[in-house]
């Protein structure tokens, strides 16, 4: 009998239903888990299953009956990959269940800051519309979607979808080449040339040391002074100091932000400090959370399990 344990419950909402695995099993669940809980409650767990919570070489050599990790989410990098191929723990993924609520996401939070949707509504709050005495009033410019150019950086399945809505709503789309390559593929525009056109920027790539701050103040420079700046990727894709303080200069024009480089955010990080700004929208990691995506990826998570039980393991990383 397998021996599960998912170490955080709680990143899927209680209200969307995990199948049963079909396989004889003993379920534990927490709704989250300190990292000086894992070790302990994983002691005889033969699969673990996390979201966020760190499974590293330290925490993993001291799990000998452990078979295989359950990720409840595409990013692998709060697991040991190395340390589990070396041991022959089978580490499987989710994959291509956020392909709409992500770049739709994406767009809203363009759409928002595109005709400054934000500003406006705080003016209103302020009370500014009542002070003008005219039926409307104009303290934000507006923009219009429509014959703008988007660069996305970020070439899977969610930066094609994110292409997709894009000219769905007649942009230009272009997607950047890796950052530092000498030649361009098909299909791929230099990443300097897409930094210096693009009227918004959306990144979709995966966090890397490659891509750690691939965004930061000599990129932000490079941009034009009305760009907009979209991240539903990693918090680490972006420096967010730099990033409020080219807010701050007006050296682009507004940014939206879904993910952030500690979650959750703490009181002192940059875009916490400055979320009053007008031109800059915060969200709390949710642009992958639709409840239809959350039950494609509530789904394909016990699938996970059921095919590596049955000896056909799939989505492995």
């Amino acid at each position: 009998m397998e021996h599960i344990v998912f170490l955080d419950r709680d990143t899927i909402p209680a209200h969307i239903t995990l199948p049963t695995p079909a396989f004889p099993h003993h379920w534990q669940a927490y709704p989250a888990t300190a990292p000086q809980e894992v070790v302990k409650r994983l002691a005889h767990a033969t699969i673990a299953i996390t979201n966020k919570v760190v499974l590293n070489r330290d925490i993993l050599s001291q799990l000998p009956q452990l078979k295989m990790i359950a990720i409840s989410a595409t990013g692998t990098n709060n697991v040991d990959l190395d340390y589990c191929h070396q041991r022959g723990i089978v580490v499987s993924n989710i994959r291509d269940y956020a392909s709409d609520s992500v770049p739709e996401h994406a767009l809203g939070i363009l759409f928002a800051l595109r005709r400054n949707l934000l500003g406006y509504h705080r003016d209103i709050q302020a009370g500014r519309w009542q002070e003008t005495g005219q039926f409307c009033f104009f303290t934000h410019p507006i923009g219009d979607i429509r014959g703008t150019t988007l660069g996305i950086i970020g070439s899977g399945s969610l930066g094609q979808a994110m292409a997709t809505l894009a000219r769905a709503v007649g942009m230009t789309v272009i997607v950047a080449e890796r950052k530092g390559a000498t030649t361009c593929r098909d299909g791929y525009v230099p990443f300097e040339t897409v930094l210096a056109t693009a009227d918004a920027i959306s990144l979709h790539c995966p966090l890397t040391p490659d891509t750690q701050n691939l965004i930061g103040s000599a990129e932000l420079a490079a941009m034009q002074a009305h760009a907009i700046v979209i991240n539903t990727g990693r918090g680490g894709l972006v420096d967010e100091h730099a990033l409020i303080d080219a807010l701050k200069h007006g050296r682009i024009g507004g940014a939206g932000v879904d993910v952030f480089t500690q979650e959750p955010a703490p009181a002192d990080n940059p875009l916490l400090a400055h979320s009053d700004l007008p031109n800059l929208l915060l969200t709390p990691h949710v642009a992958w959370g639709s409840d239809s995506a959350i039950q494609t990826l509530a789904d394909q998570l016990i699938a996970n399990l059921n095919a590596f039980v049955a000896g056909q393991p799939q989505h492995q990383v």
